[in-house]
């Protein structure tokens, strides 16, 4: 689960991150009321979309004045962005933050994330701030650091000194980089983090460490534990597939391609979108039932796959385990008779009581094509939406 920046700002406040004083509002003059509290030359006028490359898209100005914020802030909101992360459908705007002016000395980037290679944290620091770090790492690799430390309560002044060396601090601003280590350390582990970003992270004129942008991604698995940080969800930055999915238990990611596709298990959801592609044709989404799909999963699942416009055809692949096979069918079959589905449906069963389900297939006098193996259901989905 992603959050906005305000929010993400907040939280790395609480853990003893610095970053400027700012508020955030729905409506312009929300903002503006809440703006006459704060002290500064200039003010820093930001979007609020979940989505990084704002400030190239028209979605961060400094501006001198309230006036020039209420002018500014009119014309933000509403607005769609349009950056390398939203696609070109964009993303409006539907809050606006604005924080205090910062005197900028130099910049740098720091992260912390989870390394699943090694099963550790890795912390990345760079030299090279405000910069797309994929972009860094293309063009100055030598100018990434990257220190993975094990899993435990704190981490050491060893490990907080090393991943700090690249900014080249001296004294009381490296003590504070170090401190920000520590803190973005705490934060991570006590919120079940996926990743904590700042970019750019600031030194100033007046030699303080400050958190000028910061980027937060929790474990959604966790969430249960931090009904805190579940508040902050915004469902308008989401997919509303995904957000539907999501209330029926079925993971599901949507795609760019034309083939829908209903698998039990992860690996083989995988498995099928790369044998798609391997024949020709893109997938139109990642679908994991899970391994006990009733009835009103099977349902819930067509309608969401069905949902998406460029879906030409579905591939259900389902390997039976704990699932039966003609249990499976049946619901497949009842749904589709419901529903009343016009694309073609290809149905490949493997497992306990396939010969059953493939009966029940067979036999529902529905236009449903049943496949020998995966290879085979990937073929003749290929084939027949051409």
């Amino acid at each position: 689960m992603n959050i906005h920046e305000h929010q993400a700002k907040q939280i790395l406040k609480k853990y003893g991150a610095v970053v400027p004083e700012g508020v955030f509002g729905f409506t312009v003059k929300e903002l503006l009321e809440k703006c006459k509290s704060l002290k500064t030359e200039k003010y820093v006028l930001k979007a609020q979309i979940h989505a990084g490359g704002r400030g190239k898209a028209g979605g961060v100005k400094i501006l001198d004045n309230l006036s020039e914020l209420e002018k500014s802030a009119n014309e933000l909101l509403g607005k769609k962005l349009v950056t390398h992360q939203t696609g070109p459908e964009g993303r409006e705007v539907k809050r606006l933050y604005v924080e205090v002016s910062s005197k900028i000395d130099k910049e740098f980037y720091l992260s912390c994330l989870v390394d699943r290679a090694s099963s550790k944290i890795a912390f990345i620091s760079s030299d090279q701030g405000g910069m797309d770090i994929e972009e860094v790492a293309n063009k100055f690799p030598e100018k990434i650091s990257t220190t993975k430390v094990e899993l435990k309560e704190d981490i050491s002044n060893e490990e907080c000194q090393k991943i700090v060396e690249i900014f080249n601090l001296e004294g009381s601003s490296k003590n504070e980089a170090i401190l920000l280590v520590k803190s973005i350390y705490k934060m991570f582990i006590n919120t079940d983090s996926n990743m904590v970003e700042v970019n750019p992270l600031i030194l100033t004129k007046e030699k303080k460490i400050v958190c000028l942008d910061a980027k937060v991604s929790f474990d959604s698995n966790a969430l249960f534990r931090h009904p805190e940080i579940l508040k902050l969800r915004d469902l308008n930055e989401e997919d509303s597939s995904e957000i539907e999915a999501s209330k029926h238990d079925l993971a599901y990611i949507k795609l760019d391609g034309s083939i829908g596709c209903m698998v039990n298990g992860a690996g083989l959801a995988m498995a099928t979108m790369d044998i798609i592609k391997l024949y020709g044709s893109e997938p139109a989404n990642f679908l994991d039932v899970g391994g006990g799909a009733s009835k009103e999963k099977v349902s819930a699942a067509f309608k969401i796959i069905l949902s998406d416009k460029n879906v030409k055809g579905i591939l259900i692949n389902i390997f039976g385990g704990i699932m039966r096979c003609d249990v499976l069918a049946q619901g497949v079959v009842d749904v589709a008779k419901e529903m009343k589905i016009k694309v073609p449906v290809v149905v490949r069963l493997a497992g306990t009581n396939y010969k059953e389900g493939k009966n029940i297939l067979d036999n529902s006098g529905l236009d449903l094509i049943s496949a020998e193996n995966l290879d085979d259901a990937a073929k003749k989905i290929v084939e027949v939406i051409k």
